[in-house]
């Protein structure tokens, strides 16, 4: 039976690999700070501890596994990176987090290692556009990301490469475009734009108003959660080391992004447009190198997503107020 890592195993994405990793017969390991918030752990064997410290990284990462996959950082949504008030702790957390487990992975030998990096690595200035950003993977240099988070990522990409090179360490990359489903974070001041759409949604009273950070023309992809695990299971079973970004390319503005969600509740609501953190004018993921090396790319539509996340939501909601 293979033996699989997974670091940040308590969070969304984290919790939903265990997940299909034991489905698909893994051996499972999983570490974090916590437990999944919203279900219980699927992993054979979960440690929980704090990853900025050796000693826990020790006891984690103590054997040979044939794949490790990095999804753990000090991360949120647009409210909690682009305010400026969190860099430190952004930029030290995860930096301590991964220099910690690439030496621990050469040390066993190790099979492969997964990085999750993120779309906030390329360049400000190719996104100032929301009808036509450039995130096509060769752009990233010369580097000009729009947050510390950006700046981090970046720079553990180029850690992750260094020891492949150096040490031959069995890197795979993929640059995450916001990930998105049920059992995520969906309040509380670290949730994305998805979830905080949905919660504002199915929180409002019918005929009032919800609010949305700037004027809304700003652009995003969204990609669903069931898509980015098979794009981490298509790379990792690849021969490519990445990076490669792995995202939906279908592009939507924030306000119709909100105006999707008041479709879905049935409500009749307004948008209110208020001053508030934004990040980049436009953003879209550019899939032509997945569908090079990888032969496929995601294509569920945005709306099937949005549909089982703002019903799942709605029923903590609901839950909650009994």
């Amino acid at each position: 039976m293979k033996k699989a890592l997974v670091l940040g195993a308590g969070g969304f994405i984290g919790s939903h690999l265990v997940k299909k990793l034991k489905h698909e017969g893994f051996w499972v390991k999983g570490s974090d700070l916590k437990y999944p918030e919203y279900s219980k752990t699927e992993a054979d064997e979960f440690i929980i501890g704090d990853l900025r410290e050796q000693k826990i990284c020790d006891i984690v990462l103590n054997q040979y596994f044939d794949e490790v996959y990095q999804l753990a950082a000090d991360m949120g949504g647009a409210g909690y990176i682009f305010t400026g008030e969190n860099d430190a702790n952004v930029m030290h957390n995860s930096a301590l987090i991964n220099i910690n487990i690439v030496e621990r992975a050469v040390k066993h030998k190790i099979g492969k290692i997964f990085y999750s990096s993120s779309a906030c690595i390329y360049p400000e200035f190719n996104q100032l556009d929301p009808e036509s950003p450039n995130c096509a993977e060769d752009s990233a240099y010369p580097a000009q990301p729009d947050s510390e988070y950006g700046w981090e990522k970046l720079f553990s990409e180029r850690l992750f490469l260094s020891f492949s090179r150096n040490y031959k360490l069995n890197v795979r990359i993929a640059r995450f475009h916001n990930i998105f489903g049920p059992k995520g974070t969906w309040t509380g001041g670290k949730e994305k734009a998805p979830a905080a759409m949905c919660r504002k949604v199915a929180e409002a009273v019918n005929g009032g108003e919800i609010e949305v950070w700037g004027d809304g023309k700003q652009t995003r992809s969204f990609l669903y959660i069931d898509e980015c695990l098979e794009g981490v299971r298509r790379l990792m079973n690849s021969d490519f080391t990445g990076p490669v970004n792995i995202g939906s390319d279908e592009m939507i503005s924030i306000n119709d992004l909100a105006q999707m969600t008041i479709n879905i509740s049935g409500k009749n609501l307004t948008i209110n447009n208020i001053s508030g953190p934004l990040g980049v004018r436009g953003r879209n993921s550019d899939n032509k190198l997945i569908e090079s090396k990888l032969y496929w790319k995601p294509n569920w539509p945005l709306l099937k997503g949005m549909e089982i996340t703002y019903n799942w939501i709605l029923e903590q909601i609901k839950n909650k107020t009994i």
